[in-house]
């Protein structure tokens, strides 16, 4: 029995995907839900399993094809069923005509006579084509009896307006290099695209800008780190962790800065689903900690490991991927000194990280060598007004510096 191949429902807002590859060809063996084809959403990339065992005996959606949810993308069929679709049938005609024709004392039927050649143009047409040197088959079937050309037909065929030229086709902005190389955008790679626009063309985006001592951050991971990860089996004490909880502190202050804009309401969220920024194999996604206000620090670090290591691997699901309301950005693992973060639309607000470097400053007077970071916000400035902004960086810097605020939640 025949079992149908088709395409999954991809998560909230998904409503089409393009096939990437068939892991599985026609002819191949499937054990029930084995992966047997990949598809690429606006998100993420999704395996299809087979839903019994069986032998693919028929694709019927190539790859680089573009489907929709519930699409028929093959069949599965009892072993040995592979090729038996992809047979071809004669038409109920053919067959009867290739039967007679097999079949001794049949005759095969007489083929349908063709189109009937009408009469010639009238005599005043055809004087007056002749003159002006155009031909019956330039004027096509005329509107006298039997299709003739009249004169009539002539003087409209000469009067008639000459038809527009098409356009001439655009010229390329340049000649192409014999050392270029073209690659077709993935999905992925297309709705970064549209969305990062978006984000431009929608929002009044700005960026404030701070910077914060790591001095005591750097010195408690330094006393702690070891048992820390003695007794959370493993999940190591990163600065993410640190990040996350001085930024929900500051979010419970300035509501605002986690709320979005929904039409001509703002949709203030009493929640913290916050969005990490992490690379992945085919570009850079934000993985949503869901309810990260209600999670401890160890919490928070061993989800974002398991977020690095799916991104990397390529197996982040959709659900990982919806519903964030703050996101953080670290372009220091990269190098990056200062940057203007994009804003993740619905979101409006975003926190840049950067790379912690020595620098001198003043301490009381005097001038010391510290570990600094440069923070950045950017926000949607229709919702959050720059004073909020700025004292909501400021909230995160003072945590930061202080970890202790943290802890007495002041």
């Amino acid at each position: 029995m025949a079992a149908d191949i088709k395409v999954p429902t991809l998560g909230e807002s998904v409503t089409t995907a393009t096939i990437a590859r068939w892991i599985k060809k026609a002819g191949d063996s499937v054990a029930a839900d084995e992966p047997v084809v990949e598809l690429e959403t606006d998100k993420v990339t999704v395996e299809v399993n087979a839903p019994e065992a069986g032998t693919i005996s028929e694709i019927l959606a190539e790859e680089g094809a573009e489907v929709e949810i519930g699409a028929l993308l093959g069949r599965i069929g009892a072993a040995g069923a592979a090729g038996a679709a992809a047979t071809p049938v004669p038409a109920p005609k053919q067959a009867a005509a290739a039967s007679a024709i097999a079949t001794p004392g049949v005759v095969p039927p007489k083929p349908a006579p063709g189109p009937v050649a009408r009469p010639g143009a009238l005599p005043a047409a055809a004087k007056m084509m002749a003159e002006k040197k155009i031909s019956e088959a330039e004027i096509g079937t005329g509107t006298a009896k039997d299709g003739r050309v009249s004169k009539g037909d002539v003087l409209a065929f000469i009067n008639k307006p000459p038809a527009p030229q098409a356009p001439a086709a655009a010229k390329p902005a340049r000649a192409a290099d014999a050392r270029e190389e073209r690659v077709k955008m993935t999905r992925l790679r297309k709705t970064i695209a549209a969305r990062l626009k978006e984000a431009q063309n929608n929002a009044a985006m700005l960026t404030t800008f701070n910077e914060v001592d790591m001095s005591a951050i750097m010195a408690l991971r330094a006393d702690y780190k070891e048992a820390f990860e003695k007794k959370h089996k493993g999940v190591r004490l990163g600065f993410n962790g640190f990040f996350v909880k001085a930024v929900i502190a500051a979010l419970a202050e300035f509501p605002a800065v986690n709320a979005e804009i929904d039409g001509d309401e703002i949709v203030y969220k009493n929640f913290v689903h916050m969005g990490i920024a992490v690379g992945g194999a085919n570009g850079l996604v934000v993985p949503v900690i869901c309810d990260a206000d209600q999670k401890s620090i160890a919490e928070i670090e061993a989800t974002i490991s398991g977020f690095a290591k799916r991104a990397k691997d390529g197996t982040l699901k959709l659900e990982d991927l919806s519903g964030g309301t703050f996101s953080i950005t670290n372009g220091g693992v990269y190098g990056s000194l200062m940057s203007t973060p994009i804003l993740n639309p619905p979101q409006s607000a975003i926190l840049g990280m950067h790379k912690i470097q020595d620098r001198p400053v003043a301490i009381g007077g005097k001038v010391e060598i510290r570990p600094m970071m440069y923070l950045a916000v950017s926000y949607d400035h229709r919702i959050i007004d720059g004073r909020e902004a700025v004292s909501f960086l400021v909230r995160v810097k003072e945590s930061l510096e202080d970890p202790r605020r943290m802890l007495l939640e002041i």
